[in-house]
């Protein structure tokens, strides 16, 4: 049987690896962005994985675009990785209102408003893997991150309350907690400051979205029926919490 995936923000970074890597290993992929259309033209062109536009952030574009999704992958999906997520950081004395709620609305809510849309075939069917992508800062926090570190806290919360109401449909619900990940997101990092992170890395590297992308695939096979509610952390070993 093949299952159908769904990956939010998966056009890139680490978005991109866990769709490349599901659909190596069988599933039926697509996946989500919401801006850059000629890079989202090329991801499909290069990758064979349709990208279907649409903000998280907003409800009513994700039931449109869930229901496109459902449509072009020929059946309801029964893998979904939420993944899709912004940064906006500031010192909280500094930050706007903008800030916090563009951070909310695509980083959090986004969940809901995509994830809304599936679980009730997920249920009807008798089966289904969400894997949600967190951050280690929604454990131990980090300065200039407020809005980021509280929406991956919730992100945390979200995935135990849905793991409980959906374990008895045969729906798992996990989390996925990375550390420093070599994306684009650390390209303005000051190089010093890059050093002193690694430093505090205790096999001594940042990681590469391929192994996001491995534990995604171990979470989401069908073998893996009695991992749920689960915060999975792949940080190289750095305790941050």
């Amino acid at each position: 049987m093949t299952r159908k995936a769904f990956v939010t923000g998966g056009n890139r970074g680490i978005g991109a690896a866990i769709a490349i890597t599901l659909k190596q290993a069988g599933f039926a992929t697509a996946v989500n962005y919401g801006g850059n259309d000629a890079a989202a033209q090329r991801f499909s062109e290069e990758t064979g994985i349709a990208t279907i536009k649409f903000d998280v952030g907003n409800a009513e574009a994700s039931a449109a675009g869930m229901q496109r999704a459902a449509e072009v992958l020929d059946g309801p999906i029964e893998v979904l990785v939420n993944n899709a997520g912004i940064a906006r950081d500031s010192f909280l004395h500094k930050m706007s209102a903008e800030q916090w709620h563009d951070v909310m609305n695509v980083d959090l809510s986004g969940l809901f408003h995509v994830t809304r849309p599936v679980i009730e075939a997920m249920r009807a069917n008798g089966f289904g893997r969400i894997v949600n992508i967190a951050s280690v800062n929604g454990r131990a926090g980090q300065m200039g991150q407020t809005n980021y570190a509280a929406a991956k806290a919730g992100v945390h919360g979200f995935t135990k309350a849905l793991a409980l109401e959906s374990a008895f449909k045969g729906i798992t619900v996990n989390t996925i907690a990375p550390g420093y990940i070599s994306t684009e997101m650390l390209q303005d990092v000051p190089e010093k400051t890059l050093q002193k992170i690694i430093a505090g890395i205790p096999v001594g590297r940042l990681g590469d979205v391929k192994d996001i992308a491995r534990a995604v695939l171990f979470l989401v096979a069908d073998e893996a029926g009695f991992i749920t509610g689960s915060e999975l952390s792949v940080n190289g070993g750095q305790h941050m919490y």
